[in-house]
């Protein structure tokens, strides 16, 4: 067995050779489980009740809403802090605590939105799927509010100038639901995604207002091979409003829209705009039956 020296030695040696460039400060980055807390402290201000063990209500009494607020603050603070310092060279980081107050507060006073956007989003889940028992069910198990909720959060605090935290938010839903949005497309209102497994919504997708997706699309660029040099580029498609785009279809590029009041069927690559009203499917495929016993056809 190899003594722990001469692992401490190998390892030590792996990091004198093999440097992984970082592009931080020296200090604390933001951490996980703080942002975990970021998001679920906010979904109980969003929707009280529906994620504890009490019971669901209209609104928070003071107590507690004010309880919920200072470790919101406390916690929401510190990490946007953190991923300030993170990526700083500034010397005086003193000038950091007073702006993470500051866009703290920014927050706080956006969640009213916020509820006010996933208000429309849950009501287009429960008006667009006919599964949909009540609008607390879609509220409590559907993956596709989960994502587009914590999409929201993310993208507010994107607007606000917070770096780090709403890819960590994105990410986190991503494998909670496999639904993966970046924070910083730009969504409409009532936004549904039935299923969702496999949604992929790039960074400079637009998306308008009442737009349903199913699981498997793919709103994404045409080629990556340029890397950086494309970063700043609108490199993802522009859907209107009232578009439905079915399982599995990609859609991809920048200069690609989606006209209003569009259908997108299943399986379709499209890499080029579709007028509005429209709708594009592949060709009915030719099926071949056999017998799935010998020596017998049909």
């Amino acid at each position: 067995m190899m003594k722990t020296k001469d692992i401490v030695e190998k390892l030590q040696n792996s990091y004198k050779n093999t440097e992984i460039k970082k592009d931080h400060s020296a200090c604390r980055k933001p951490q996980n489980s703080e942002v975990k807390k970021i998001i679920q402290l906010t979904k109980d201000l969003v929707f009280p009740g529906y994620f504890t063990n009490g019971f669901v209500v209209d609104s928070l009494c003071n107590r507690k809403l004010t309880k919920k607020v200072n470790k919101l603050r406390k916690v929401l603070r510190k990490q946007i802090l953190y991923s300030r310092l993170y990526l700083t060279d500034e010397q005086d980081k003193s000038i950091f605590a007073d702006e993470s107050c500051e866009l703290c507060q920014a927050y706080f006073n956006a969640i009213p939105q916020i509820r006010e956007e996933i208000a429309l989003d849950v009501e287009a889940h429960y008006q667009g799927d006919p599964a949909a028992f009540n609008r607390d069910q879609v509220i409590i198990s559907y993956p596709g509010i989960y994502a587009i909720l914590i999409y929201r959060i993310a993208h507010t605090l994107d607007n606000l100038g917070v770096r780090v935290i709403p890819r960590m938010m994105a990410e986190f839903a991503h494998r909670e639901t496999g639904i993966d949005i970046n924070p910083k497309a730009m969504i409409g209102k009532s936004f549904f995604i039935d299923h969702g497994t496999g949604v992929v919504i790039g960074e400079t997708a637009v998306i308008g207002d009442n737009v349903k997706i199913y699981q498997g699309v793919t709103l994404g660029a045409m080629s990556l091979r340029k890397g950086k040099k494309l970063k700043g580029i609108k490199r993802h498609p522009t859907i209107e409003n009232d578009v439905t785009i079915y399982s599995n279809a990609s859609i991809l590029g920048g200069d690609t829209v989606i006209g209003e009041n569009s259908v997108i069927g299943s399986n379709v690559l499209v890499m080029k705009s579709i007028p509005k009203n429209s709708i594009v499917t592949n060709k009915e495929p030719e099926l071949e039956l056999r017998s799935n016993i010998k020596n017998e056809s049909i």
